[in-house]
């Protein structure tokens, strides 16, 4: 998948980076590459959460297992 970040230099020093896609998927590194590479493990937590939480409702509507995809 492609997600579109906005890096912006904090007041700290800290390069913070935002998917403004996914509403507070948030992270910062000391510099771009680290913030790149950690917006990435934010992007994936950030799906997790969300499939995780739509998981929960499929079973408590309709009480059918969810099937797991990959892509």
């Amino acid at each position: 998948m492609i997600f579109h970040v906005v890096l912006e230099n904090a007041e700290d020093g800290w390069v913070v980076a935002e998917v403004p896609a996914l509403p507070g998927c948030v992270s910062q590194g000391k510099d771009e590459e680290e913030a790149l590479q950690n917006i990435k493990e934010a992007i994936t937590a950030w799906l997790w959460a969300e499939d995780q939480k739509a998981a929960s409702k499929i079973k408590k509507k309709s009480g059918k297992k969810p099937i797991v995809v990959t892509v």
